[in-house]
């Protein structure tokens, strides 16, 4: 049973139906009236069934023709929808020969009702094909909106993660760091220049992909704790014993370290209280878990990371990502995307 709103859908003019109805009822007394000796009676009967039939076909079929989903794109042509609508036309039509033979009881039931027959497998065909026809036209037309709004929703999950990674707080803070490193003589400043050079150079590489490996993530990690480390020293510590068969695995480039950043967002970040983060697999998804040590006045969060992310996997692996919260800790679970997912 499909709503309305399907049927709406899927519906064909009425005047469509009607008009090729009569039509094919005019067509169908063109042969009566082509005898030399022609019967109006006859015809008229004869017009009226073919056009009554044609305007059951219609309905049946539209009725009958499946609801759009995007699950499922190949719904529209079906043999056995086929079959089953020609074996009820051909009952439905016996029907119609037999009151014709009642109202004209001089003709031979059986050529008329064989005529009958074909002529109505004929119609059924020709009807069942247009609305198939008429149906593909739709679902083509449904799965180009999907696609453009797929691209138009990955675009603005890209800009929003683009945002999170070059944003003027985060270059800020770490210019802040390089600073204070270059006046103390600090003999890290070189290195710091050099990875705070690879996240860029990640940040360029990477947004153009919608996937990479975890182990091509994990570099942009490192490259992002030791900027953190050289801003935080021993106040943030992050622990990583995710094991290597996962490192071939996929994962949306940047999605770590917008976690990692959102544990700063949220948590006390000090010598005295070192904000603890672990990363871990746990069955077959990915665990960024940090210690709860909120701070006294919170920023206002916009969610923008979190929403990212989530975006991103229900875009690409149709699942959500896990949160899991309390006094204590704070747990973010990815799912693992498989080296054969097609992206």
């Amino acid at each position: 049973m499909h709503n309305s709103e399907n049927y709406k859908i899927q519906r064909v003019s009425p005047a469509i139906i009607w008009s090729s109805s009569i039509l094919m009822g005019v067509l169908a007394s063109v042969p009566k009236i082509a005898e030399r000796h022609f019967n109006t009676a006859e015809a008229l009967v004869n017009s009226s069934i073919t056009a009554l039939f044609a305007l059951f076909v219609w309905y049946y079929n539209i009725y009958t023709m499946p609801a759009y989903t995007s699950r499922d794109k190949a719904r529209g042509f079906s043999i056995l929808r086929l079959m089953l609508s020609l074996l009820i036309g051909l009952g439905v039509m016996f029907i119609l020969a037999y009151v014709q033979q009642l109202l004209l009881s001089h003709m031979d039931f059986g050529p008329t009702m064989l005529m009958v027959e074909v002529r109505g497998i004929l119609i059924n065909l020709t009807f069942y094909m247009f609305l198939h026809l008429v149906y593909q036209g739709y679902q083509n037309q449904q799965v180009g909106i999907e696609l453009e709004r797929s691209k138009a929703d990955n675009l603005g999950a890209q800009y929003e993660m683009l945002k999170q990674q070059v944003n003027p707080h985060f270059l800020f803070n770490n210019m802040n760091t390089l600073k204070a490193m270059v006046e103390t003589n600090d003999k890290h400043t070189i290195e710091f220049i050099l990875k705070l050079s690879d996240f860029y150079r990640f940040t360029l590489e990477s947004r153009k992909h919608d996937l990479i490996h975890l182990s091509e993530e994990l570099e942009i990690l490192t490259a992002y704790m030791f900027l953190l480390k050289a801003r935080f020293e021993e106040g943030i510590n992050l622990v990583n014993t995710i094991e290597p068969k996962f490192f071939n695995s996929l994962i949306p480039p940047f999605t770590i370290q917008l976690l990692i950043e959102n544990c700063i967002k949220h948590n006390v970040v000090s010598l005295d209280k070192p904000l603890e983060i672990r990363l871990y697999t746990e069955d077959n998804k990915i665990v960024v878990e940090n210690k709860v040590q909120l701070k006294k006045t919170q920023e206002i969060s916009t969610k923008v990371g979190l929403e990212n992310i989530n975006l991103r996997y229900i875009h690409l692996l149709n699942e959500k990502v896990d949160i899991e919260s309390n006094d204590k800790l704070f747990k973010v679970k990815l799912p693992v995307i498989n080296e054969h997912h097609n992206h």
